[in-house]
């Protein structure tokens, strides 16, 4: 039997895939991306165990095809229009609708004709919408309040999962995703709006000063090993006592304080003031500001035992060793 991961050459997905086939799973990644150099690098010694298919999840044609060629029981649907930014918003906002809403409900379908086992959907902290305070924690039990489309589609697409799954006789979960970084974040079609600890790792490892960010305001940045950890734990747990989990460390911090991190551990590391940096207007693009809040990561731990392992520093000084050693310094 096999575990299909949508989007598995995105960069959460194919952590995900990555860490579902280090635990023994046979998995199909779908995506619309081919896998690249970079991504058979990542899953050196774990590729026997991925079959990669480029496909399209509005495709119904393939994605009939997809499951009649395999023996599919789970299904992590992780692929999605990630979209942040207002421009991008009002240019492709039937895209977003298209991808995030009507490929959920053919992966849905899919799962039923299938008769899968399992199908955990990927959402994100989106859910929750905007924040009305630096450090206001979001549990489960908040009422949803998105305030763009990706969040709303994020959202929907949640109460997609749990009714369909209730309708048609397979258990659904969803993990809001609080905001990952680290290995095989990269600008694609589906995903343009880069982590700060990209921009600041990457300009670090070139040697490019980073503009200071002293915003009061943080998020709780999750190493995508321990993003990817958690949802292979939730895809092999014996049982699901809720159908909506948070994924995140629960520690917010603040572009400063990962700034400081970031010179403590690499003393090469440039600060300087936001009019002479090379790129003070990416630097303000991509700094923290007041979107959403630190999410609460209880509820993860209480059912299924899970925390996070990387502390901020163990994350950073992991992910500029992989940047380093892959070569990927853009």
């Amino acid at each position: 039997m096999a575990t299909l991961v949508t989007g598995g050459a995105g960069f959460v997905g194919v952590n995900i895939v990555k860490a579902l086939a280090a635990r023994g799973h046979d998995v199909v990644s779908l995506d619309v991306m081919p896998p690249d150099a970079l991504t058979q690098q990542f899953l050196d010694g774990l590729a026997a165990q991925v079959t990669f298919v480029t496909g399209d999840i509005l495709n119904a044609t393939g994605l009939a095809a997809l499951r009649q060629a395999y023996a599919i029981d789970k299904v992590v649907h992780a692929a999605v229009f990630t979209v942040n930014r207002a421009d991008l918003e009002t240019a492709r906002s039937k895209d977003i609708l298209d991808i995030n809403l009507a490929g959920t409900g053919n992966l849905l379908e899919l799962a039923r004709l299938a008769g899968v086992a399992r199908f955990v959907y990927i959402s994100s902290g989106a859910a929750y919408g905007l924040t009305r305070a630096p450090d206001q924690t979001y549990n489960e039990d908040d009422p949803p309040q998105p305030g763009n489309l990706y969040g709303i589609t994020k959202f929907a697409s949640e109460c997609l999962a749990r009714r369909y799954g209730a309708l048609h006789g397979f258990a659904t979960v969803s993990l809001r995703l609080s905001t990952p970084y680290g290995p095989m974040e990269r600008v694609t079609g589906h995903r343009s709006n880069m982590s700060t600890p990209y921009q600041w790792t990457g300009q670090m490892l070139r040697d490019e000063p980073i503009a200071i960010d002293d915003s009061d305001y943080g998020r709780d940045y999750t190493y995508v090993l321990d993003t990817a950890d958690a949802v292979a734990a939730v895809v092999d747990a014996p049982a699901w006592p809720h159908d909506l989990y948070n994924v995140t460390n629960a520690t917010p911090v603040t572009g400063g304080e990962i700034q400081r991190t970031l010179a403590e551990l690499f003393p090469q590391t440039k600060l300087a003031a936001a009019e002479t940096s090379n790129d003070a207007a990416a630097n303000a693009d991509a700094a923290p500001g007041p979107t959403r809040g630190p999410l609460s990561g209880y509820r993860l731990w209480h059912d299924l035992g899970w925390t996070p392992q990387y502390s901020l520093a163990a994350g950073l000084t992991d992910y500029v060793q992989w940047r380093q050693e892959s070569g990927f310094l853009d």
